[in-house]
């Protein structure tokens, strides 16, 4: 845990996602930390080692919930968002599709977001708003099939209630990029981050400064942000789900 200030503790939470292979203490050497407390923004981190094999086992999303997200909660946060990096961003996603409600905000950075074709099937449709997803079983059970329908609630022109907010931020050269901007076509446009390059730390690190100055966290200057728990916090080791 690295707190937002060494001897206090904010009542937001941000927990970060990593990437499939990647090491979640990259996200402290690659300055996603250091650059929320540059902001002095009143948000604690939570690293979480989340191995690739928890989604190709399908317990990722209950990892996450009972070891992650519901001890967090019960410690006392009143704010909760997901960060997530590629893969990463992907369980963010899914996670909410299975768990409405559990957290307040998604940062999704160059999310998986499925399968080239079912992509492919929504921009023939002419984007998100447009399609309409198949009726009927569907052709397999992949996750996206489910996937598509639930980010297709961010299109419409009141979304539903309770759905948390979400940023998206990818590189323009990323691999990809033809599902991202289906998605950025649906969400609004100050929600939406870009740069050049494509699927690396130094295109990540780039949007996560830009997703900054406008995600709606706490500050230390407004009264009230912070709840004042004193606690050690030197860096911010990772947490990992529990087998």
């Amino acid at each position: 845990m690295k707190l937002a200030h060494d001897d206090s503790r904010s009542d937001t939470l941000l927990v970060f996602l990593p990437g499939a292979f990647l090491k979640p203490e990259e996200f402290e050497r690659e300055g996603f930390i250091s650059a929320v407390r540059e902001r002095d923004l009143a948000a604690d981190a939570l690293l979480v080692d989340a191995d690739v094999s928890y989604y190709y086992d399908q317990t990722f999303i209950e990892r996450l919930h009972h070891d992650i997200l519901r001890p967090q909660r019960a410690t006392g946060y009143k704010s909760i968002w997901l960060v997530g990096i590629s893969i990463g961003g992907f369980g963010a996603l899914i996670h909410e599709l299975a768990k409405p409600g559990a957290v307040d905000g998604i940062v999704a950075l160059a999310p998986y977001l499925g399968r080239r074709p079912v992509g492919a099937e929504i921009h023939k449709a002419g984007g998100l708003r447009a399609w309409k997803a198949p009726e009927g079983p569907p052709p397999d059970q992949e996750v996206d099939r489910k996937l598509w329908p639930w980010l297709q609630q961010y299109a419409a022109s009141k979304p539903a209630k309770g759905l948390p907010p979400l940023y998206l931020g990818f590189g323009l050269a990323d691999r990809f990029a033809a599902n991202h901007r289906l998605l950025a076509e649906a969400l609004p446009a100050g929600r939406v981050f870009t740069t050049e390059g494509g699927h690396d730390w130094p295109q990540w690190s780039q949007l996560w400064r830009k997703v900054l100055e406008v995600l709606p966290l706490p500050s230390h200057g407004k009264k009230g942000s912070t709840t004042r728990t004193p606690a050690p916090a030197r860096r911010a080791k990772p947490v990992a789900i529990a087998a």
